[in-house]
């Protein structure tokens, strides 16, 4: 028999800094919690820049610091995630809003479109874009994510 996952989740930013980070945070939490194999998890851009790319440098080092891996490659986000996705997770109003007009063109779309931030459970709403920042501003969006992820997992259990 063919175990399908039956959860799926995308996490969504504007390109390759966040949301690998919390697809990889996701990923390695459902793993240590044994529940992975019920998940299909990925994560993509609200825009077309650096398309097939790995993620920030700076981002995977974070990461590597942690312990985590990733392989993922950057994607757009596309209007058949808003149908095959349970949960579009993204990192700030912008991303939130860009998504929920491609939602729009998609016909009775099922994907939830949320904050990361809102599983919070230090309130922080928006979780910053690293981009400009230092290695700290990279450190702080991925406690963010840590945070949000284990909220998130446990809500989702």
């Amino acid at each position: 028999v063919l175990y399908m996952p039956s959860k799926s989740i995308v996490f969504g930013c504007w390109n390759i800094c966040r949301s690998p980070i919390a697809e990889a945070v996701f990923k390695k939490m459902a793993t240590d919690g044994g529940v992975v194999d019920q998940w299909i998890i990925d994560s993509g851009a609200t825009s077309d820049w650096n398309l097939g790319s790995l993620p920030d440098a700076r981002g995977l080092a974070c990461l590597r610091k942690h312990g985590i891996d990733t392989d993922h490659r950057a994607r757009q986000v596309t209007k058949e995630d808003f149908m095959s996705f349970e949960h579009i997770l993204c990192m700030d109003e912008s991303n939130l809003s860009d998504l929920k007009r491609k939602a729009k063109s998609v016909k009775d779309y099922t994907a939830k479109i949320e904050l990361l931030g809102s599983y919070d459970p230090q309130k922080q709403l928006i979780i910053q874009d690293p981009y400009y920042g230092s290695d700290e501003d990279f450190e702080k969006v991925y406690e963010q994510c840590v945070r949000c992820c284990k909220a998130f997992l446990e809500k989702t259990s």
